[in-house]
């Protein structure tokens, strides 16, 4: 599609394939809140896999059809697909006999994004989500009313009528989104403030993630660099401008006094340095790990950049609830065992949660569900040091096969490799096939005052998973 003004995007019919994706439904919900016709497909409802998304996306008037091409209908509908989608799919297929137009997630964001008056992009290879809910949450606390795009839900922006909040629309000229380094999309984006939180191995070489995210410090008119890494610190002499954050650097601009944190199982807090008028201020985040304590500088530092005191975003994040599937308690039964859905799913997120949890007492049982098998072949090496560092002689590490839900990807190399990664390393960990079966397994070994963490990507029904264990115990 030919560059056009945000306003005239809102004036086509816009079918999305793969709506209720983490990336897709948000961005569906700010087209569709913006005045624009939306409809969509997706292979889960067509399975009958989370009925409930499909029901809030009804709700809110966004027309679904079966994944058989039928609700393309008009040469006018621009279709929202991924890249790598082939063309044998019924939704592409028919809009190339039409001749619709057809956009990335990336591009029709980044476009949409790019079309804001002010617009903050957080980058990096983890904690994206989470700094994004905490940006947005202080900017509507400060009044801003920003627009946010999230692959998260945000507890704080959930309603009955809303229970899929991970975005919101705003009104205000303010956009705030997480951006993407793994498909390269990141260079799409045009911000007015980036923040970098860390540059770690992933989708992508460290050589090629070190040109996106250098590239995307360099396009902002501010940047906020997170100077714990070594990286970060390094891109961030490509910045016009920047302001930086960190917990141990000592000339970091927003920073925190040494020996002042404090962390519990529920929370972190520590006392606020803003090292450039040299003053100080109460933080508490009700969400315990210090790399929560460095999203929150992050966020601070971020929000600074756009205007907003020190003190007032510190304020704010005194209560924000958080996300979903971020390191998120499901409950704990009655005797003692408490169950945690979360994201993690490459090394240094998995690490950053097993991380938090081993800083209490009690044993970790971790179910790990890699996010597919290319991912798993790129990060297996990193992964199994992860598991096998952090975890205990007493934890141990459950994992099934990847998520699969279709598609041409080669499957010849599984689970069963990063498991036999971690016990050669000195960890503790089992490979079970079926998902189901695993949880037959922990609950069979699990005792009071353990810890199940439920981790893994790419698959809404790892909460429900969560769910049934809690009940079962």
């Amino acid at each position: 599609m030919n560059d056009t003004p945000d306003d005239a995007l809102l004036h086509r019919p816009y079918f999305f394939c793969g709506i209720g994706g983490s990336g897709m439904l948000p961005l569906a919900m700010i087209l569709k809140g913006r005045g624009a016709r939306v409809g969509g497909s997706d292979r889960s409802f067509d399975q009958g896999r989370t009925l409930e998304k499909k029901a809030f996306l009804e709700a809110q008037g966004v027309e679904l059809f079966p994944q058989d091409g039928s609700g393309i209908q008009s040469g006018n509908q621009v279709l929202v697909a991924s890249a790598a989608i082939e063309d044998t799919v019924p939704e592409v297929a028919r809009a190339n006999e039409l001749g619709c137009a057809r956009m990335t997630r990336a591009e029709l964001l980044s476009r949409l994004f790019n079309a804001a008056p002010q617009a903050i992009a957080i980058g990096g290879t983890s904690g994206k989500s989470t700094v994004t809910g905490m940006t947005g949450w202080i900017l509507s606390e400060d009044g801003r009313d920003p627009t946010i795009m999230n692959g998260a839900v945000m507890k704080n922006f959930v309603s009955r009528e809303n229970p899929f909040a991970s975005a919101c629309v705003g009104y205000h000229g303010t956009f705030v989104s997480e951006v993407d380094e793994s498909d390269g999309s990141i260079d799409l984006y045009n911000p007015t403030v980036s923040v970098l939180l860390n540059v770690s191995l992933d989708h992508k070489s460290i050589e090629e993630l070190r040109r996106l995210f250098g590239d995307f410090v360099a396009r902002a008119d501010i940047a906020a660099v997170n100077y714990d890494d070594e990286d970060c610190l390094w891109l961030g002499d490509k910045a016009k401008k920047r302001i930086s954050f960190a917990i141990d650097h000592p000339k970091a601009d927003i920073g925190v006094e040494p020996g002042t944190i404090i962390e519990d199982a529920t929370g972190i807090s520590a006392l606020l340095v803003d090292r450039r008028n040299n003053t100080a201020h109460s933080l508490r985040l009700p969400m315990p790990g210090r790399h929560n304590l460095s999203n929150a500088l992050a966020a601070i530092a971020g929000t600074v950049a756009m205007g907003v005191e020190v003190h007032d975003a510190a304020m704010a994040l005194a209560s924000f609830k958080g996300l979903a599937r971020r390191f998120d308690i499901v409950g704990t039964s009655a005797n003692g065992i408490t169950v945690i859905d979360d994201f993690g799913h490459n090394p240094e997120k998995c690490r950053a949660t097993l991380e938090t949890l081993k800083a209490h007492e009690g044993r970790v049982i971790a179910f790990f569900q890699p996010h597919g098998y290319g991912p798993l072949r790129q990060m297996g090496h990193e992964l199994a040091k992860t598991f096998a560092e952090v975890l205990g002689d007493d934890d141990i590490a459950v994992m099934c096969d990847p998520v699969y839900f279709g598609g041409t990807v080669d499957r010849s190399e599984g689970t069963e490799r990063i498991v036999k990664l971690i016990r050669e390393a000195g960890g503790h960990a089992l490979h079970i096939p079926e998902r189901e079966a695993c949880g037959d397994h922990i609950l069979e070994i699990a005792e009071p005052g353990d810890r199940i963490v439920i981790m893994g990507a790419r698959d809404d029904t790892l909460s429900v998973f969560a769910r049934s264990i809690l009940e079962r115990l």
